[in-house]
């Protein structure tokens, strides 16, 4: 049977004649592949899943009952568009109550989004021409350098270092690529080093968007789960100016799935988001957004899911180091970013992260994520399973102990 001619229809940016095609074998399947081949050798042995990047938790009990009443109503069963007022002024409140960061106005300044990966993913139609640039952190979430891609644009990758702190060096782009930027993306606390940006650094950015005249996209999905005082882009003077931060409800809330999130900030940054957005969906039901309504308004959710974290990843930490890592507690976020092993005992090398976590799942059914954008690295989360403490404790002494016995090498 002759080739569909369909297969001579897809668009370039998706791969063109050769869509599905590629047989290139990404990291995330390989984790799967390993994990099976893992289980299927020995499916008496426990495997602890360290490379969840979503709370493992389901949504408090009073948010979901707040979404069975509202979902009863019948005045919530129309469109939403840009969103129902009400939770406008909840997220301005809550960004004044949790990080300080007051005047936002609710109907200028703030607007919701089906989670925080359509907002990134839409921003670049609201701004990226062909030939235009977006600044990406690198390692760093990939929606939005896809869609700068998809409109023409190119996208310069700004590795995380670990001697800056994981923070971006500004001062070393390029005069031809500054010229080009038009976006500037951060994410902190970080994905995946767990890096937390300090106010002088946020200066510093916002300087660097008026010298170059561009918009800062900061990605504040992890800003709640800080392991100190939860701190805000938008609490620096000028950063209204110049950009916007978006707050999703999947890591503050544990309503992964769930689909909501905000942007606040800049008055044209949030105009013209609401205008590409009308073009793509019509609002998340308005159940959902008055669930979320309930959400922001008892931040001590989080509080209290952000203490569950903080104790898992101290027993983390300690695992690892006992086992030859050097892990330290990160900023906010739950995730361990560390140095990956050079090698194990008999000999055995590992050039890149991915070899040693394969490694890992393989002879110590110990599944991570790794990450070889700006050196070798592996990521631990701490929303691996665990029924309760005394459990979570099982988990992690099980951990080094498993750890221990691989001889493993660094340096």
């Amino acid at each position: 049977m002759s080739e569909s001619y369909i297969q001579n229809l897809f668009a370039e940016r998706i791969g063109g004649a050769g869509f599905g095609k590629d047989t290139t074998i990404y990291k995330f399947e390989k984790i799967k592949r390993a994990k099976a081949a893992a289980k299927e050798a020995d499916p008496d042995r426990e495997l602890f899943d360290f490379g969840v990047g979503e709370p493992d938790e389901m949504a408090h009990q009073m948010v979901v009952e707040a979404l069975k009443i509202e979902c009863a109503k019948s005045e919530n069963r129309g469109y939403a568009d840009n969103g129902i007022p009400e939770l406008k002024s909840a997220a301005a409140k809550y960004m004044e109550d949790v990080f300080k960061v007051s005047g936002l106005d609710p109907d200028t300044e703030i607007i919701h989004s089906i989670g925080s990966k359509p907002a990134l993913a839409m921003i670049p139609d609201a701004f990226i021409n062909p030939g235009d640039v977006t600044l990406m952190t690198a390692p760093g979430y990939p929606v939005m350098a896809t869609h700068t891609d998809w409109n023409g644009g190119r996208t310069v990758k700004l590795p995380l270092l670990a001697e800056n702190g994981f923070l971006p060096d500004l001062d070393v782009i390029s005069e031809e690529d500054r010229d080009a930027a038009k976006l500037l993306y951060l994410n902190y606390p970080n994905n995946p080093t767990g890096a937390c940006a300090t106010p002088e650094f946020f200066k510093r950015a916002i300087e660097f968007a008026h010298e170059n005249n561009l918009v800062i996209v900061q990605d504040a999905a992890y800003a709640a789960l800080s392991y100190s005082e939860p701190f805000s882009f938008l609490t620096i003077d000028g950063a209204k100016e110049v950009g916007v931060e978006i707050h999703s409800f999947s890591k503050a809330y544990n309503m992964t799935g769930w689909r909501l999130a905000f942007l606040a900030g800049s008055e044209k940054v949030i105009s013209a988001f609401a205008n590409v957005k009308d073009n793509y969906d019509s609002g998340q039901f308005i159940a959902i957004q008055k669930a979320g309504i309930y959400a922001l308004n008892h931040p001590e959710i989080t509080e209290k899911t952000a203490a569950k974290y903080k104790r898992r990843l101290k027993l983390m930490v300690d695992a690892l180091n006992a086992a030859g890592f050097n892990a330290i507690m990160p900023g906010g976020s739950f995730y361990l970013y560390v140095a990956s092993p050079s090698g194990a005992a008999g000999g055995i090398t590992f050039d890149r992260a991915e070899e040693a976590s394969d490694y890992l799942i393989r002879n110590a059914h110990i599944s991570t994520v790794p990450w070889d954008d700006a050196g070798s690295f592996l990521r631990f989360s701490a929303t691996f399973a665990a029924r309760d403490e005394a459990d979570e404790r099982r988990v992690t002494e099980e951990v080094a102990e498993r750890l221990k016995t691989l001889g493993l090498r660094f340096g």
